[in-house]
């Protein structure tokens, strides 16, 4: 699908150096959500504007989740969690725009994200708590017998981490633009009846925007979940 495409911002092949359509609206996110941050905080008015509740609810709320997720001892790691939900949110919302380009749609974008998640999150485990760290496979309330068949699972279960990180976050995206896109053809096709289609579409954005709160709320706490796991890794 034309959404869904690579294309070179200034003509020509895409190569890795090439700025493309993925780097715009990967730039523009990045602009969106500081602009946001900046903008609301500030003031710093006793009455807060409505950019300012905005700025300090999304803040209060991934502060809240990392410290309940993973932790009081996780709070130091807020600025990385917090860029991670603000880059992801912004990106699915600017994606609704028309004509927009949904970076995170693409797997090649969340996959850098989740594995970048999963690295970050091993190393710290190993470097926090030394070889301790490999208790998190090991589950020590389980019959004798069963500890290595459960040790394998649990081993499978944390390498496919990055895979269902990358994978739930775009799938959910293209499916809705990929649906919303099917709606609206039939709107010319149906001649008098181009309403209906029409209605379908507005509902279905409707839908789409949770979704992209959703998904950008299901990244993050799973990145709270995992980094727990770095933090405290024994069962």
């Amino acid at each position: 699908m034309d959404q869904f495409e690579v294309k070179a911002l200034f003509g020509g092949d895409v190569s890795w150096y090439t700025p493309t359509n993925v780097t715009l609206w990967m730039a523009l996110t990045v602009v969106a959500a500081s602009a946001l941050m900046i903008y609301g905080a500030r003031g710093r008015a006793l009455v807060p504007s409505r950019a300012q509740s905005a700025a300090e609810m999304t803040y209060g709320f991934i502060y809240n989740m990392v410290k309940d997720v993973a932790g009081h001892d996780a709070v130091r790691f807020f600025p990385h969690v917090f860029t991670l939900f603000m880059f992801v949110l912004f990106a699915n919302l600017l994606g609704l725009i028309p004509f927009a380009f949904t970076t995170t749609s693409h797997i090649a974008v969340t996959a850098v994200l989740a594995f970048t998640v999963f690295l970050s999150v091993t190393a710290l485990g190993f470097i926090l708590n030394g070889t301790k760290f490999l208790g998190l496979f090991w589950v020590s309330s389980a019959p004798l017998a069963l500890r290595p068949v459960l040790a394998l699972i649990e081993l499978i279960s944390y390498f496919a981490r990055p895979i269902s990180h990358s994978i739930r976050l775009a799938g959910a995206m293209m499916a809705g633009h990929a649906v919303a896109k099917v709606f609206a053809g039939f709107a010319g096709a149906l001649g008098a009846a181009f309403f209906v289609p029409v209605l379908a579409v507005t509902a279905l954005y409707a839908l789409e925007l949770l979704v992209a709160v959703i998904q950008a709320y299901v990244f993050t706490i799973l990145t709270c979940v995992y980094l727990k796991d770095a933090l405290h890794p024994s069962h």
